[in-house]
């Protein structure tokens, strides 16, 4: 049993239960991936496995070092590559190995960790959700972030001040997410709820941890 696979998230849909329940639900392209590389104790000092998302990729735009990998492993026309640990319970995948959709069952949770959306300069509203000021008349302080020094001590601004700045485009995890449907001749994972990044962006989709 494999700790994950790769894949792409294609869009947001919704489906309906026998009970009549709509449930909002993510698709993800989910492999076939492969295993490119093993790691071990013994080499590496860690035990896990590289994987990778097979797609169609020009050769041209692969480099010589990164074919060169792949051609060992078989695995020609792979583009993204992940690595993932490996705990007791997960077999003994060798390189070469194909992982499939198939590997994941109705009702399984699963994390699924991806890219989020990059927003830009965000203020402190937007980013970090402050009420801000009055609006009023006379008012001059709307959507300033208020005091976040001192004067003479410490006479300087903490580190991790909630201030502006870059929002989105970090790594975000979602976890235990059902697993609402599997369809293995499309390898296609459909997860209840929202999943991180734009449509056509890489997720990983790992077995729930808690």
């Amino acid at each position: 049993m494999s700790p994950g696979i790769l894949g792409k998230k294609i869009g947001m849909t919704q489906v309906f239960r026998a009970d009549g329940q709509v449930v909002p639900v993510t698709l993800l392209k989910a492999g076939p991936c492969v295993v490119t590389q093993r790691k071990t104790p013994a080499t590496d000092g860690y035990d896990a496995i590289q994987v990778g998302f097979q797609e169609f990729a020009k050769a041209s735009r692969t480099n010589k070092p990164k074919t060169g990998h792949l051609k060992k492993a078989g695995a020609e026309g792979v583009r993204k590559m992940v690595e993932m640990r490996l705990k007791p319970g997960n077999g003994d995948p060798k390189q070469g190995d194909r992982i499939l959709v198939e590997e994941f069952k109705v009702n399984d949770k699963v994390d699924v960790i991806g890219i989020s959306k990059g927003k830009g300069f965000g203020s402190i509203i937007k980013r970090h959700h402050f009420r801000g000021g009055d609006e009023s008349h006379g008012s001059m302080f709307h959507r300033a972030p208020g005091s976040i020094g001192a004067s003479s001590f410490p006479s300087r601004v903490f580190p991790g001040t909630r201030m502006a700045g870059q929002l989105g485009q970090g790594q975000v995890t979602i976890r235990n997410l059902e697993v609402v449907e599997v369809d293995t001749e499309d390898n296609v994972l459909m997860v209840k709820g929202a999943v991180p990044g734009p449509n056509g962006s890489y997720v990983l989709v790992r077995r729930a941890k808690r």
